[in-house]
């Protein structure tokens, strides 16, 4: 029975990710435009990705690299991020944060901190 509840979680997690897909913020839709098909480096990045319990916003799982964006929702919840990050960590990942705002103004900037980053 144990196995079904973890499947169904999983099947959860892939649904809420398919939803995240769906309705991107102005940040994520930009961020987007600049990391599919293999446009940085050569890298293929995911997005809304499953790990564990989250769901990152962004995720390239060939070079261990997650892309979180965080909006002034995420002002008031640092140490629930830190507990995000810490646990996406422990599965292998490196975290790095960017505000939305950043990527809407500076996405070149951005695009170099990722790139710098593999």
């Amino acid at each position: 029975m144990q196995s079904a509840n973890r499947l169904s979680g999983k099947a959860l997690a892939r649904d809420q990710a398919r939803l995240l897909r769906k309705d991107p913020s102005d940040a994520e839709r930009k961020l987007w435009e600049k990391l599919r098909r293999r446009q940085l480096r050569g890298a293929k990045f995911r997005r809304q990705y499953p790990i564990g319990p989250y769901i990152a916003d962004f995720c390239c799982v060939e070079r261990g690299l997650v892309i979180e964006l965080d909006g002034g929702q995420h002002a008031g919840n640092v140490e629930r991020d830190q507990a995000r990050t810490q646990l996406i960590e422990r599965t292998g990942y490196r975290v790095i944060r960017f505000w939305n705002e950043e990527v809407l103004t500076a996405i070149a900037s951005v695009l170099e901190r990722i790139g710098n980053s593999f």
